[in-house]
């Protein structure tokens, strides 16, 4: 649903952006780029988790699909069209 995939993108968008800020001042103070990556792909991986796979939160408000046709009318539809005359060039 289009409301758990908005939900999805926030939570995912929000940890990146957490997790590099934490990253950036850590491996700043500490003067090791090393550990701002390590945060980072650490909060990549956090939040991989928590979006990608279909938890229940993300599914709370179902799309209403269109009833199922059946087969035997798009079959007749088709016979009852005639064929298209081309114009000759």
């Amino acid at each position: 649903d289009y409301k758990g995939q908005k939900l999805a993108e926030q939570i995912f968008q929000g940890i990146i952006l957490v997790s590099a800020i934490i990253g950036f001042v850590y491996g700043y103070i500490t003067e090791q780029f090393g550990w701002t990556v390590y945060i980072v792909m650490a909060g990549f991986a956090l939040s991989c988790l928590l979006t990608l796979p279909p938890w229940p939160m993300y599914r709370r408000n179902p799309l209403k699909w269109l009833p199922v046709q059946e087969s035997g009318t798009e079959e007749k539809k088709q016979a009852d069209r005639k064929p298209k005359r081309h114009a000759k060039s």
